[in-house]
């Protein structure tokens, strides 16, 4: 049986029951355009700048929201020319997984089967053959493209932060693991030994992510909510990004076991979100609260000349030509509660690796021209994936069991920071100040 089908999760680590939400922390406090809220006036030296296009390119025209009468845009591979072939995942037979997906989505079983035993990560598995049309897996054996990347870039020297605000941190994906999270917020000064906010007017982004796959997703939800409050209270914020898990846990509570329309069949979002590593302890916990937080989360945002987003995928395009039509359009969706929506937008989002091959580089020029910025800042694709270390071995055969990661990945020409850490693999959870040190 899959982990969190009707099973208590795998605790890994203990929850911290100090982190429920407060009453004065019910109120959400995500603003509906964090990109008004703030004006910022950062130096013009202290900030990733936006990079022009390489000769012989023209400027993009980004595709308007997408409408109903139109061709699903989903159902081709992520990229900037949106022609270039989609990864292909290792098959086997019916009942089958392919090799560390590390999101699937599902499609409806023609016929019950008998219970087997869960994958490596709870839910990494598509039932059928072959993952949904338009779906980009995520395998162990995926080429890597310009790995020296990472140490020959040249990152821009911190700077002191505008006038009235404090220092910028971003938050990769934390996936339940709370304890892991209030070590690496402690750790950069960011909370106190008790758990609360401590570091004045800094601002604080967590790029989405915050259940499934570990012990304690509601937890960090908790915890987010009431360093928002604390933080505000501060001087300065903590607030976070729409991720494909929030997503798909607001479709798990909404829509349940109803059909949907996906791009090879139908699906559920129940089904999918177990097959993700749903955990039913925090389905138990899962408040009115939570929902309405979750649902306001804005999808994209700028500060600093970072491009601050979810998925490492050009999807966003689909959505609008501005940050704040990207928004609009993402709250829109959610509010109107129309299952085949909700899932269409969940289905966008899980999209991956946009940014890694040969295009990588013109992807995300693609995305800084259309809506500002100098360099993009993503969770969604752990690291161990975009460094293809995952399941790496010592040089005497025997398994590396040391973190394979040490900080956040750059790479895509420089203009791309990865921050998903793989906490849920061989990994850890990152807390990184923005601009990253030269």
């Amino acid at each position: 049986m899959t982990q969190g089908a009707g099973q208590e999760p795998a605790v890994r680590t203990a929850t911290l029951r100090d982190f429920r939400v407060p009453p004065y922390a019910q109120v959400p406090v995500q603003s509906q355009s964090s990109s008004q809220e703030y004006v910022l006036a950062h130096p013009e030296d202290s900030v990733p700048q936006p990079v022009p296009l390489l000769p012989g390119e023209s400027a993009p025209q980004p595709a308007p929201p997408a409408r109903a009468d139109q061709p699903d845009p989903a159902d081709q591979p992520d990229g900037p020319d949106r022609g270039a072939p989609v990864a292909e995942a290792a098959g086997g037979g019916p009942g089958t997984a392919p090799d560390r997906t590390e999101d699937s989505v599902p499609q409806a079983p023609q016929a019950p089967q008998a219970p087997q035993a869960p994958p490596v990560h709870p839910g990494d598995a598509v039932p059928d053959d072959e993952p949904p049309e338009g779906y980009t897996p995520t395998e162990r054996d995926l080429p890597v493209v310009n790995r020296g990347d990472t140490v020959q870039v040249a990152a821009v020297a911190r700077q002191p932060a505008p006038e009235g605000l404090g220092p910028l941190y971003v938050v990769g994906d934390v996936h339940g693991y709370l304890d892991e999270l209030v070590a690496a917020l402690a750790a950069q000064g960011l909370i106190d030994s008790e758990g609360h906010w401590s570091a004045g007017n800094t601002r604080l982004w967590f790029l989405g992510d915050f259940t499934d796959r570990g012990p304690d997703g509601i937890g960090v939800i908790d915890l987010v909510m009431r360093l928002s409050a604390e933080a505000a209270a501060a001087g300065g914020y903590c607030k976070a990004l729409m991720g494909n898990h929030e997503l798909l846990l607001i479709g798990a509570r909404r829509f349940g076991d109803t059909p949907v329309n996906s791009g090879a069949g139908t699906a559920t979002f129940q089904a999918a979100w177990l097959l993700n590593g749903g955990q039913k302890n925090d389905m138990d916990r899962l408040q009115d609260v939570h929902l309405q937080w979750m649902s306001r989360l804005d999808a994209v945002v700028e500060e600093d000349g970072h491009l601050l987003m979810h998925s490492d995928t050009t999807a966003y395009l689909d959505y609008g030509t501005t940050i704040e039509d990207v928004n609009d359009t993402v709250h829109e969706i959610i509010n109107r509660n129309d299952a085949d929506e909700c899932w269409d937008l969940f289905r966008k989002f899980t999209k991956r690796f946009a940014f890694r091959d040969d295009n990588g580089p013109r992807a995300v020029r693609e995305l800084l021209a259309t809506y500002g910025g100098g360099r993009v800042v993503h969770g969604h694709s752990p690291i161990p994936y975009l460094l293809g270390e995952v399941g790496a071995e010592d040089d005497d055969g025997e398994g590396n069991s040391e973190p394979l990661v040490e900080g956040p990945h750059v790479y895509a020409d420089g203009l791309a920071v990865a921050m998903d850490g793989g906490v849920t693999m061989a990994g850890k959870l990152l807390v990184a100040q923005l601009p990253l040190p030269a």
